[in-house]
């Protein structure tokens, strides 16, 4: 039986059994080697998270390794903007460092390579090379030049390194085998010859190496233990040992390679050359627009380290890849906003309240709540802020009509509503222009209802509460609001469309609002909850005269409203519901499991892998035992189960008699289920 602590990830299993088997805790060094030919996005943060969390977890080192070996794509800006983006999320490095630190020493290792006949300049067109590659199931054929002499491979590669030839004539590549079933092991390419400047090493190089190449023996010089790389890069696990198998030294530290689920996001692109036409073509700002995925995006838009942090912990390490929902994200910042975002007032589409019996000349300063009392985590935080109240105020145009049905809690003639930290009001009637157009809303207070005043009028319940500001003393802001950039789930998916035409041409609206005055003088970067509209935050593009906003996210999730609109009704169960811990969530989708639609099973399953990230071993274990005609919620078992395993759970007596007994239950969804965590 586990205890209640978190179990470990499949990752932290593989450190364990190392320091168990004798490598002193102290050999522990990891590294993030980040590619600076962009910036970084909501997927990098899972590298991230992983390797400067083991750093964190077992005292260890985290160097932050910048792989420049292609000067064609990358720049100092995107250095710069690397080192920023990680900073922010909290996390600091051992070392700053830079493959371009060991060219030289990759070029003797190259040249060492061909004296011992394990590589070979080739001259062949890249198209020759291919054709010679063979496919998966055919193996490839030796190239007119795989068996040069040592003393010419040493002469080509030295003119190649001098800037002799031309991009594209030559290559330096491995000598391991053309009939290899891992087509990664035939020949690959070690060096080609770019003459492009590098950021740091200006026009000293011509030739320049293969990621392949680099990555190991770069990590081997830095003596990191675990090399941690997404799992695309499994199949070059053979190489990256084979390449150290050349040049390690016994006693020396040997990295170990070993990959994790990349982090992939609904509504999202993640790649950076799509992330780049985005930028060149005009259809965002910049890389730090706030729809981009880009860390330097969401943090414009408003996310905190700390919700990013709690999102990537959520979705745990993994080794299989899946798609996450964007509405954790968003869950993961709503959450932390609510506790630390003050209130405010803004009205974004404002029309005019008029208070007829309210005095002309009269003012009020009313006390309003920056933070529930329940948030407020300093005694000296009174959390409390001064309100102007006059006789005209600003409301949202939406927050009235003329005539409305039982079910409209907000203000319309005949009926009250409370302002909210003010007076209970009533429509009376309304002036409109020549179209028709409602300009004014005329209405009477309660003058003895004042919040918070103690009098049997302020006691009084009405039905809706609606947020204002006074005319007389609001401020004008420019208000961005941001919605996702793409409209498809899978935007970059789709085999016969480009991932452009889903682009949502509401992703960003720009309106003039009114805001309370204690807003006035808000600092770049703070975040604020506008009362009954979301959060939003102080956009780098504010000036002393001009202040705005960015729409960071609303309070509800808008889409899962607009899906709810446009399908058939089915239960949309949320990522939280009120205080329900994830695994009585998870029990109410197995419920209704084998009564969904395919479609709306996969979706049930996503949200049932999400929520197996909060679930503790414990909490699942008395469930194997479900009786076999509840399928559903041994389906959504055998779904948690999967997850809790790929996150490093072992297998124990009781896992094993579940996964039998699934196995012969005559159900074919969960059969299939079980067999996919065999």
């Amino acid at each position: 039986m586990f205890e209640n602590s978190k179990p470990l990830n499949f990752i932290e299993h593989i450190i364990e059994e190392d320091l168990a088997n004798g490598m002193p805790r102290n050999d522990l060094r990891f590294r993030f080697p980040p590619e600076p030919n962009g910036y970084l996005h909501i997927g990098h943060t899972k590298a991230i998270g992983i390797s400067f969390g083991l750093g964190e977890k077992y005292g260890a080192p985290v160097n932050l390794r910048f792989d420049d070996t292609n000067p064609a794509k990358e720049e100092q800006e995107y250095v710069d903007a690397i080192k920023k983006d990680v900073a922010w999320l909290g996390y600091q490095w051992a070392n700053e460092l830079y493959s371009s630190d060991y060219f030289q020493q990759l070029y003797d290792w190259a040249v060492q390579f061909i004296k011992e006949g394990k590589a070979y300049v080739d001259s062949q067109s890249s198209e020759s090379m291919a054709e010679q590659k063979g496919t998966p199931t055919q193996p490839g054929v030796d190239g007119p030049y795989r068996n040069r002499s040592v003393a010419e491979n040493l002469d080509l590669f030295e003119r190649m390194k001098n800037g002799e030839f031309e991009e594209g004539s030559h290559v330096l590549r491995a000598k391991i085998d053309m009939a290899h079933p891992n087509m990664l092991m035939r020949d690959p390419i070690m060096y080609r010859i770019l003459k492009k400047h590098h950021h740091r090493t200006g026009n000293d190089w011509c030739v320049y190496p293969m990621y392949d190449w680099a990555h190991g023996e770069c990590d081997y010089i830095e003596s990191i233990s675990h090399s941690l790389c997404s799992l695309e890069f499994k199949p070059h696990r053979e190489l990256y040992d084979w390449f150290l198998d050349q040049i390690v030294v016994n006693g020396q530290m040997r990295p170990k390679q070993r990959e994790f689920a990349r982090l992939n996001l609904s509504y999202t692109i993640m790649s950076k050359r799509k992330l780049l036409k985005l930028v060149e073509d005009g259809v965002v700002s910049g890389w730090d627009d706030p729809r981009m995925p880009t860390i330097s995006g969401l943090r414009r838009r408003g996310y905190t380290p700390a919700a990013i942090r709690k999102f990537v912990e959520t979705v745990g390490v993994a080794k299989r890849d899946n798609v996450i929902d964007v509405a954790l994200l968003e869950f993961c910042i709503r959450e932390d906003l609510n506790k630390t975002a003050p209130r405010v007032m803004a009205v974004l589409d404002p029309v005019k309240l008029v208070i007829t019996n309210y005095p002309d000349d009269k003012e009020e300063w009313l006390h309003a709540e920056n933070l529930p009392a329940e948030q407020i985590e300093s005694p000296d935080d009174t959390g409390n802020r001064n309100v102007p109240f006059s006789k005209v105020l600003y409301i949202e145009r939406e927050d009235f009509q003329e005539q409305a049905n039982s079910k409209y809690f907000r203000l319309s003639l005949g009926r009250e509503v409370r302002l909210k930290n003010a007076y209970i009001i009533k429509g009376e009637s309304v002036v409109k222009d020549a179209d028709g157009k409602i300009t004014e809303i005329h209405c009477s207070y309660d003058t003895d209802s004042l919040s918070g005043s103690g009098t049997e009028a302020s006691l009084r319940k009405v039905k809706g509460t609606l947020h204002w500001v006074s005319v007389k003393h609001a401020r004008q802001a420019e208000i961005r609001i941001y919605d996702r950039l793409f409209f498809d789930e899978a935007p970059d998916t789709h085999d016969d469309k480009d991932f452009m035409e889903f682009l949502n041409p509401e992703s960003l609206k720009v309106v003039t609002a009114y805001i309370e005055p204690s807003l006035q003088d808000a600092k770049v970067g703070e975040r604020f909850q506008f009362q009954r509209l979301g959060y939003f935050c102080v956009d780098e593009d504010t000036t002393p005269s001009r202040i705005i906003f960015n729409k960071t996210v609303g309070l509800r999730d808008s889409w899962e409203k607009q899906s709810q609109q446009t399908e058939a009704p089915q239960p949309q169960p949320q990522l939280q519901q009120g205080n329900k811990k994830a695994i009585d969530i998870i029990l109410q989708l197995g419920k209704k499991y084998t009564n969904l639609p395919a479609e709306k099973q996969q979706k049930a399953k996503g949200e049932i892998q999400q929520l197996a990230h909060q679930v503790r071993y414990d909490e699942l274990e008395p469930l194997f035992n479900t009786a076999a005609k509840k399928v559903g919620t041994r389906i959504a078992v055998a779904i948690t189960l999967g997850v809790l395993l790929d996150n490093g759970l072992q297998r124990n007596e009781a896992v094993n008699a579940f996964i039998d007994m699934a196995l012969h239950d005559n159900d074919e969804l969960l059969a299939s289920e079980v067999k996919a965590i065999l």
